[in-house]
This record gives C-alpha cells, structure tokens and sequence, in this order.
C-alpha cells in the first residue's frame, strides 16, 4: 500500500474522532512510524536503483586502477625540525609514491600554553616545507641539477615584530591547484541520470541540496581567498606569475594539511591525481584533558579519489603504562569512530559519499596509539636482548585488546618484524633508563606505541618497517600500501565539474 494512503487514512482518523486526545497521541505515534518508514524505504530504493542491472548498465563502464600509497606515523617530542634532519631516507622519495599520508605528533611541546591557549604553528609550516623539499625534487631538471625545490618560505626571523607563519599562507604555496575545487561535490549529473531514467517519485526524499553549494567552504577559506586577492593585487603580477610557475614545476601537490595542538596530518598526492579529488572535508576528535581537550585526540581526513572514497586518521591516544591504561586508550578509539562524522556537502541525497570513518572504501590510521607491553621493564629488557620478538608481539596490548574483540574489530595489521619504537634516549640508540647517568623515573619500558592500521577491502601491504632516525626518542614507522581505485572508462583525464 502506498505510503500517501497511509497519511489520508490517518488524517481521516483525526476527523472521525473529532481530534479526540486520544486519537491525537495516536496519529503522532502513527505518523512517527510513516517517517522512519519513508526514511528506510527511500533508502531502500535508492540502494536497489543502484545495484539494479538496469542502471548498472547505463553508467560508464569501471575498472580498476593501482596506486602506491606510503604513510609515515611519527611522534617527534616537542621538537621543532632543524634543516640537517634527513627526511628523503625516511619517505623513501626515490620509490616516487602516488600519494603520501604523513602524520605526526608533539610536533609542539604539551605545555599548557600550546593546549590552553594558543596553538603554535611555526613548527608545522617548518615540517610543511621540508616536506615539500624532500617530495618536489626533479628528476628530469638538467639545470637545477635534477633538483626542483622551491624557494622556503621566511619564518619571521628578520621581521622586527617577530610575526610567526600563517600555515595556511604557507599551504597555498605546496598546492598545485584550488583548493576548492577538492571540496566539490561533483554528484549533480549522477541524481540527474535517476531522476531522468526513474522519475522523481523513484525516492520519498525530495532531493534538493543537502547544504548550499556557498556552504562548502569554512569562514576561513573565505578569509583566505579574500586575503589573496589583496596580495595579489598589492602585489601585482609577477609574485603570481612565480607562484604558478613554480607549481607547475612541482611533482607532488599538497592535497590537505590539518593541525590540532599536537597532532598535524598532511596529505601529498601526484600533481595529475588531484584534479580527480573530490568531497575533500576534515575532522577532528579531542580526547585530552577531561575528554576534550586536543592535546590526545584525532585529525581525520575524507576525500574522494575519482570513485573511491579514502579516509585517513592520525590519533595521539592517551599514554602511561600501568595497568588499566590500555582501557583509557581503547575509550579513546571507540570515542573517535563514534564522534568523527563528516560535513554533508553533497547536492543530492543520492550519493553514497560516507560520512563516517568506516563507512569508507579505503581506510588507513596511523599514529602514537600509545599501547605498551603487559610485561614489566627487566622481563621486557630481557626479550629484547634475546631477540624474542614473537613472545613480546604476545604481551602487545594492542595485539591483545584486538584479539579480545574490545578495539579495531575488523581491522587489520600487518606482521612487525621491528623493534619497539618508544622509549629512546635523545640523540641515542638506547632507550631511555638503559644508562646509568639517567634518573629512573626517565625510564620507560620498550613498547611498539606507533603503529599503522587499516580497513576495508582493496588495500596491500606491501611493507611495515621503522626508521632510524635519533632526532626524537620515538622511531617513525612507516608502510607501503598498494589500492584498487575505480576509475569510470573515458573519464581518466579530467574530472567532471
């Protein structure tokens, strides 16, 4: 029976009962269960229209198309980086990777100035840029040297009111195209082909806007495009000219960059693959002092890369090692999954854009999720001097937790044939409490704290091994994934608008 006879019966109860109270409360209830009816039977059409041979057959043929993904979890202490610091051996630019996720943590100190009150961001636009270095290098420039590195930015150093970096003037630099256009929704011609071939009564929904195409953007673009105009006109023409050039020159483009106190997630794609992003939108989880404070918590990136939808998280989940903690973190994880949702920005209720981390058809989360070992420091120490790597992965708290089905159920894990990444002395190979000279209370027992995680079908690990470097007392850890992306037949080269 149709769902518009259902309403006439009720409304003919009303009447016949005089609007008794009765009749009312009943009605009310009556037309709470139509609602939540409409709701699944649209979602049920829609679903049908979209798995059904007839549209099946009418839309662009798919195939699939693999990308190298490399990503990089990294808590660098508080420390700001210097120019010294090696980040090609680390991102392993030679491999020229099609995207890369590269996260990090205490990338200011956690004191209460920076969590309180105002967040610093001249570290993440110094890592920004050295970044950019590593990536942006020319492989086939003969006059450079077969290095293409575009001019650093200045850092306020010589600016008599000690003006610190805007990261997201910075940002504009590093991308190779609007970023607006990464946050359009491209799904227009999509509703338009349902509604052309079943008719508008094929949904209960109406499908008008969800928000305003105006809406898409934060204050803050506005703000931003607003002050490149001025620039631009102050400026006049040439300091554009430079910048375009220079991008144009550049191999990979900044694709998002996010900064929460602590935590920065920056995305890197190859100059010809961000033309087909889509739906770009971010969130963020603050899970620190009293649960909502950003010092513990997640950034977390969504796009669409041509019909595939990504989303990518970097979490700083909370520490200390006695027993219990790793409750604390696994509150953390549901919390995250729970309150991430993203900005519908789709102009149709039609489209299967997801709005929640799992939702997603690729998922990778990397971070310091701070699980530890079940064991005590001299049982743990005395593993490590023995190489036993199985039985202490055995005593991992994340291995455990998983197991039991009380966190990342569904998700996955490549196999770790490195050692703990966390408690290193500064500058050393040691970690922390192994020499006399430090105080106990330094000490720390060895734990593999970085990891990197994913969900969903369609992704390979291809590797799962740590860096070296001793400029903080975490070791980075990094992976290499291989993804299935759709891509429609006959639309590879440039994306619909």
């Amino acid at each position: 029976m149709s769902i518009y006879l259902y309403i006439y019966m009720c409304a003919c109860l009303c009447v016949a009962s005089d609007f008794s109270c009765l009749s009312l409360i009943f009605c009310r209830f009556f037309l709470d269960f139509i609602l939540i009816f409409a709701e699944y039977q649209s979602e049920t059409v829609v679903e049908s229209l979209l798995s059904s041979s007839n549209f099946r057959s009418s839309m662009p043929a798919q195939q699939l198309q693999s990308l190298r993904v490399f990503v990089a979890t990294w808590n660098v202490g508080g420390k700001s980086p210097h120019s010294g610091l090696d980040l090609d051996s680390l991102f392993h630019v030679h491999s020229e990777f099609d995207i890369y996720v590269l996260g990090f943590q205490e990338i200011v100190p956690l004191n209460a100035g920076n969590v309180l009150v105002l967040g610093d961001n001249e570290p993440a636009a110094k890592w920004l840029s050295m970044i950019n270095q590593s990536l942006n290098k020319s492989s086939s420039s003969s006059s450079s040297g077969g290095r293409f590195v575009p001019k650093p930015p200045a850092f306020g150093a010589g600016s008599m009111f000690f003006v610190k970096p805007s990261l997201k003037k910075i940002s504009e630099n590093f991308r190779t195209g609007c970023r607006r256009k990464l946050k359009i929704c491209n799904c227009s011609s999509f509703s338009e082909e349902i509604s052309r071939k079943y008719g508008r009564e094929s949904c209960f929904r109406c499908p008008e806007s969800l928000v305003n195409q105006t809406d898409l953007f934060s204050d803050d673009d506005e703000e931003e495009d607003d002050d490149d105009d001025d620039e631009e006109e102050e400026g006049g023409g040439g300091k554009v000219a430079s910048i375009v050039n220079s991008q144009m020159m550049m191999k990979y483009g900044l694709v998002a960059s996010k900064q929460m106190v602590g935590i920065f997630l920056t995305v890197w794609m190859r100059k010809e693959l961000i033309q087909h992003v889509t739906h770009l939108r971010i969130s963020c989880v603050s899970r620190g002092i009293m649960g909502c404070l950003g010092n513990k918590g997640c950034i977390a990136v969504s796009l669409q890369l041509y019909k595939t939808s990504f989303c990518f998280i970097c979490s700083h989940l909370a520490s200390g090692e006695r027993e219990g903690d790793e409750r604390r973190r696994n509150s953390d994880v549901i919390e995250i999954l729970k309150n991430t949702s993203f900005p519908r920005i789709c102009r149709t209720s039609f489209t299967r854009v997801p709005h929640r981390i799992t939702k997603h058809d690729r998922v990778i989360w990397l971070g310091d999720l701070n699980y530890r070992i079940a064991l005590s420091y001299s049982e743990t120490k005395s593993l490590l001097d023995k190489n036993a790597w199985d039985t202490l992965l055995n005593k991992d708290q994340l291995k455990i937790e998983r197991d039991a089905g009380r966190v990342f159920k569904g998700w996955h894990e490549g196999k770790i044939f490195f050692a703990p990444t966390y408690k290193y002395s500064y500058n050393s190979d040691a970690y922390a409490g192994d020499t006399t000279k430090e105080k106990k209370n330094k000490r720390r027992t060895p734990a593999w704290c970085d990891r990197i995680l994913w969900h969903g079908d369609g992704i390979r690990q291809l590797s799962y091994v740590r860096g070296e470097s001793r400029f903080s007392d975490h070791r980075p850890v990094c992976a290499v994934f291989v993804v299935n992306v759709e891509v429609c037949e006959g639309r590879t080269g440039t994306r619909r608008q």
